[in-house]
């Protein structure tokens, strides 16, 4: 018990300093300080216990939703989304609190029998991280993985209550801290004491404005934008044997999925790992004719990737291009994908919700609603996103769990395809962009085409119609740049006319520049010297930076005029 509590904080304490939190931050730092309208009038202190009251709210709304509110909403037939939309209501009003003070007195009437002075500021705190809690949605890993399973299936007994209280007081601390950096502030800085007022309304601005991005889901395309320096924790923490064993809870071996451990998680190579289990409990199916459900065992004869996820995880969300794309080049050579969709949270279990994402990814392969996760618990699985590809037999060949492993995952498809049907004519690689985090040992593959680019640095619109690009007042860390008159295609760039140049601000051991056609390119890293490399024939990789350790740097490279420049790779 005493390992699964530990467990449950490390994996929580991973999350709270994860992006996911980044959304919360700003309510979160100005709870710490916030005053109740009827505080005194001269220099009032920010209330001792609020920063507290935020965050066990926050951890007791989140430990219950999770564990019980699925089921709960279940047996009371109300739509599963309903917490959510309550928790963003409830930030409505107490934003509308902070800034109209007879409003907030109006919402403290309920609580006015309560012999306390300032009842607002207290009970406030409370009612603020309770709504948090509702609305928060960490980054998936393997504890919460575990968690959602067991609440999800009513497998909930102490162990999985002593990982979820665990595991929400791990994910709060790192908030704590920036409450009570908040109290702080407002404590010790002049002009939060005597601008009280300005900040309750700036205050309420922000928790109106968080519940306006939570509707809109533009919390999601923050956490796109900013990689997951955490992820190569969660790897390492669902890599060990012990946690995994931990978080077994209960056990889900069976008969059907026993011989899933015969696979390795990524392989290079094809294993066999006994008969894929079926596909049950599903709810609802999207994309097949009249709903109609998909079953493996009709699928002999083609080879099958299972593609389980949830259309607000961010790690699906950077995972479901690679999967599109293998299904509209492999269809007709003889791939079906048959998405899972497993729910992290109640929201997720609207079908509604989950049919705008599916038209938001642009999927047409069939989509399952697991909402019991009973498909889930069957692979005995664990992660978002998780691949199972299956041959024409109906054998699992391959599993590969997380973000990244693209290019191997591929290249097994065309395998099993080519096994399939040995004169089946398959189309080229379809060489999907990778934007996997890394851990920041180096800058990700950088590709200079319109289609595929994801890090440019400059102000101009990055599509084929503009010509003309001036380099930044500031590069960001691994992003590039133009300058000068370029030529942009799908696939490359090229100087318009004379040469011109591009800047990259990297982290590696070595930085290579992919390039084809006829002429010269120069670096200049910033040490006085360039160097000059001559270019030809097919496109190619050519060496540019190689040291002895991984280091950040800068490079400008000119380009001349009858260059193609493809990418910028990294090792």
């Amino acid at each position: 018990m005493i390992t699964l509590a530990l467990i449950g904080l490390l994996g929580g304490l991973i999350t709270g300093i994860s992006p996911c939190i980044l959304p919360v931050l700003p309510v979160i730092f100005l709870s710490g300080g916030a005053q109740s309208a009827r505080g005194t009038t001269d220099a009032p202190q920010a209330s001792r216990w609020r920063p507290y009251l935020v965050i066990a709210g926050l951890v007791l709304s989140f430990s219950v939703f999770t564990l019980v509110g699925s089921l709960v909403l279940g047996l009371l037939g109300l739509p599963q989304d309903v917490l959510r939309w309550a928790g963003i209501v409830v930030l409505v009003l107490i934003g509308i609190g902070l800034i109209v003070p007879r409003f907030e007195e109006l919402l403290e009437k309920p609580f006015s029998w309560i012999p306390r002075k300032d009842v607002g500021t207290e009970r406030g705190g409370f009612a603020l991280g309770f709504a948090l809690g509702a609305v928060y949605v960490p980054c998936a890993g393997p504890v919460l993985a575990a968690i959602t399973v067991a609440g999800s299936t009513g497998r909930i007994g102490v162990e999985t209550v002593v990982l979820t209280v665990s595991f929400a007081v791990g994910a709060a601390l790192p908030l704590l801290v920036f409450a009570l950096a908040g109290r702080r502030v407002a404590e010790r800085v002049r002009t939060f004491r005597t601008h009280q007022r300005g900040i309750r309304i700036a205050g309420g601005v922000v928790m109106i404005a968080l519940a306006a991005g939570l509707v809109l889901n533009l919390p999601q395309l923050l956490q796109r934008l900013v990689p997951d320096y955490t992820s190569a924790f969660q790897d390492q923490l669902a890599d060990s044997e012990e946690v995994t064993r931990a978080l077994d809870l209960g056990g889900l071996v069976t008969d059907e999925n026993a011989e899933l451990d015969r696979c390795t998680n990524g392989a290079a190579e094809l294993e066999s790992c006994g008969t894929a289990p079926s596909l049950r409990g599903i709810q609802q199916w999207f994309n097949t004719d009249d709903g109609a459900a998909v079953d493996l065992a009709g699928l002999r004869g083609r080879v099958v990737l299972v593609d389980f996820w949830a259309y607000s995880c961010i790690n699906c969300q950077r995972s479901i291009p690679h999967v599109v794309a293998w299904d509209e080049a492999y269809r007709d050579a003889g791939l079906t994908v048959v998405g899972i969709h497993s729910p992290e949270y109640a929201f997720e279990k609207e079908p509604r919700n989950v049919a705008a994402g599916i038209a938001a990814f642009g999927i047409d392969y069939p989509v399952g609603l697991d909402n019991s996760l009973a498909t889930w618990t069957n692979y005995r699985n664990r992660y978002w996103p998780a691949h199972y590809l299956i041959d024409a037999e109906g054998t699992v060949r391959h599993i590969s769990f997380g973000e990244g492993n693209y290019v191997a995952t591929e290249g097994l498809i065309r395998e099993l395809l080519v096994q399939a049907d040995p004169a089946v004519a398959l189309p080229a690689a379809t060489e999907q962009a990778d934007d996997t985090p890394e851990a920041g040992s180096t800058t990700p593959e950088t590709f200079l085409g319109t289609t595929k680019q994801v890090n440019f640095a400059g102000e101009e619109p990055y599509r084929r119609a503009t010509t003309a690009f001036a380099f930044p007042e500031r590069m960001p860390a691994d992003a590039f740049a133009l300058d000068g008159a370029w030529a942009l295609d799908t696939q490359s760039i090229a100087p318009a006319d004379d040469a011109a140049r591009v800047r990259l601000s990297y982290t590696g051991r070595e930085v290579r520049m992919v390039l084809g056609g006829t002429g010269s390119v120069t670096i200049d890293d910033g040490s006085g010297e360039a160097r000059r490399i001559e270019v030809s024939g097919v496109p190619r990789s050519y060496l540019l930076v190689r040291t002895d350790a991984a280091a950040s740097g800068t490079l400008t490279v000119t380009v001349s005029a009858g260059v193609d420049a493809y990418s910028f790779t990294f090792g």
